[in-house]
């Protein structure tokens, strides 16, 4: 069956331009990094995919070694984006990252600009795109010279490969450096995809003051704490939860402690008292973060796509609920 995406896509999302450039992303983004890969269900994929773009979803976020396998999430955005996105391809703003192991020997990892240029040159085949929209360096690489990294964006991007640049998972310092150099190139870095959740604060440390000060947008991924900001664990670990799945090795037992568990629990409390699920809430919150432009959302069903989008019904906090939700957290 064609896909005919809805008619009032665009009435109920808010957009959010990113930083000082003329870009703008949708508050709430779909990343690919879960639930996409090859041991998924590509028809569920495709669903999702759609109701995302339906709900006003513009920005699909993917990276080259997203999966499991390695690369088989794009393989599957590429197919499907050729069966009912390829039409709507100046509708959406389509992401993806280099960074971490992607192929063996010394050229598949970190971020050399042989690295950067070969990864995204195969990116491309698997997402059948001739450019994406914006391209990362995943994480920053010690041994690398930083310079060699950001003159490997600039390439990209005059190269016609990627409209954007950013980076993820930079520290302040390291980010205020590769501002100055990509801003001597000339280079537009717009974004730098950040983890952030009521959880994991780190970015107030710095990093958003950086980005302010340099016109530079901030995404949040992992904004539900891998899943523990949602209704999943207010009674225990269920089997199909992000702690169950061993190929998942950024969540396990050890963080669903019975503290972190209490936490989630009030937190719950003052969702309800908020007319929201905790996963709104924890959505709305890091969007009240005046650095931070769009918070990306994973999924493995639709349902899930259509409750963290109605975060925005209630996004506003008065300085009360701010001040439980701060006494909860410490």
């Amino acid at each position: 069956m064609t896909y005919i995406p809805a008619s009032d896509r665009y009435e109920n999302m808010t957009y959010h331009r990113v930083g000082n450039s003329g870009l703008k992303l949708p508050a709430i983004s779909l990343g690919l990094w879960n639930n996409f890969g090859g041991e998924d269900a590509v028809e569920n994929q495709r669903k999702m995919l759609q109701r995302a773009f339906d709900l006003g979803i513009t920005h699909f976020d993917l990276a080259n070694n997203y999966g499991p396998p390695p690369g088989s999430a794009e393989e599957n955005f590429g197919t499907i984006f050729n069966k009912d996105f390829k039409d709507y391809r100046d509708e959406l703003i389509i992401s993806t990252k280099a960074g971490f192991k992607m192929w063996d020997g010394p050229y598949g990892d970190w971020g050399s600009k042989k690295y950067l240029v070969s990864s995204l040159d195969q990116s491309l085949k698997r997402l059948q795109l001739d450019y994406v929209d914006i391209f990362y360096h995943h994480r920053p690489d010690p041994e690398t010279p930083l310079e060699e990294t950001m003159a490997a964006l600039d390439l990209i991007v005059r190269q016609g490969k990627a409209l954007y640049v950013g980076i993820s998972n930079y520290s302040a310092d390291q980010t205020e450096k590769a501002v100055k150099i990509l801003q001597e190139q000339g280079t537009p870095f717009i974004i730098h995809q950040a983890a952030y959740s009521m959880f994991n604060r780190s970015v107030e440390d710095g990093l958003t003051n950086v980005l302010e000060k340099a016109g530079i947008g901030c995404i949040a991924f992992v904004p539900l704490a891998q899943g523990l900001l949602t209704n999943k664990y207010l009674t225990g670990i269920p089997d199909d939860s992000r702690v169950a799945k061993s190929h998942i090795p950024f969540l396990n037992e050890k963080d669903v402690s019975e503290d972190v568990l209490k936490k989630v629990r009030q937190l719950n409390d003052v969702a309800k008292e908020r007319g929201q699920s905790l996963a709104q809430m924890a959505l709305a919150w890091v969007l009240q973060e005046k650095a931070v432009v769009s918070a990306l959302i994973g999924a493995s069903r639709v349902s899930q796509i259509e409750e963290n989008v109605k975060a925005l019904d209630y996004a506003a906090f008065t300085k009360n609920e701010l001040t439980v939700i701060n006494d909860i957290l410490k």
